[in-house]
């Protein structure tokens, strides 16, 4: 039975961070994924984060931020786009799981991003329920474009910061945790040749402030 105390926001964003510099660093040490910690979490589950990626196959979270059995609650649609059931399954992580730490993970060379710049300056929109990742992305790349933004990696940031704030303001739940202080959100930005998750925006007790404007 999983007896640990809950982590703060803060451990848990640490936590997080430790992982991710191990997987740089090419020396993951590849917790909790034995047979114990498989028998340990069939009963019930007590994840100390809650992730919400991109789709992307080089993002499996589990090994880039070297977890792994219950560890995370994860959630993944193209280009981390939010919907309905995103929104759902993610206050499913904070009020039934009491994950202290929600994490939006965005990436460079995102295929969702690229697909909504192109449609912006060639005016020519995705075919099929592609249109509707294309559509739920392109209100951060006119954010960045109005910005003056160029760069791949300053669009990926704008649809991070833009993801967190619509997360915040869509689900009231999520916004009264960080409020009272028993959950933070934290922006990240990850890369896909070297393996580092960059903080873009965090909110919430504990976190550091923004690292991007």
């Amino acid at each position: 039975m999983i007896d640990a105390p809950p982590l703060t926001p803060q451990h848990a964003f640490e936590t997080l961070l430790a992982g991710n510099q191990r997987f740089v660093a090419g020396s993951p040490e590849h917790p909790n994924q034995d047979a114990a910690r498989r028998a340990e979490v069939a009963p019930v589950q007590k994840p100390f984060a809650v992730l919400v990626g991109c789709s992307d196959s080089r993002l499996a979270a589990e090994i880039i931020f070297d977890r792994g059995l219950g560890d995370l609650f994860v959630v993944r649609t193209a280009g981390h786009v939010m919907g309905p059931e995103v929104l759902g399954s993610i206050e499913y992580g904070v009020s039934v799981l009491d994950c202290p730490l929600v994490v939006v993970l965005g990436h460079d060379a995102c295929g969702a991003v690229a697909a909504a710049r192109a449609a912006v300056q060639d005016g020519a929109p995705a075919g099929g329920y592609v249109r509707d990742v294309v559509e739920k992305v392109t209100p951060s790349v006119l954010a960045a474009r109005a910005a003056g933004h160029t760069e791949d990696a300053d669009f990926i940031a704008e649809h991070v910061r833009h993801t967190v704030d619509l997360l915040l303001d869509r689900s009231r739940t999520l916004a009264e945790a960080v409020e009272g202080g028993q959950v933070a959100v934290a922006g990240l930005s990850y890369r896909l040749a070297d393996g580092t998750a960059r903080l873009v925006t965090a909110r919430g007790v504990g976190l550091p402030a923004d690292t991007a404007s």
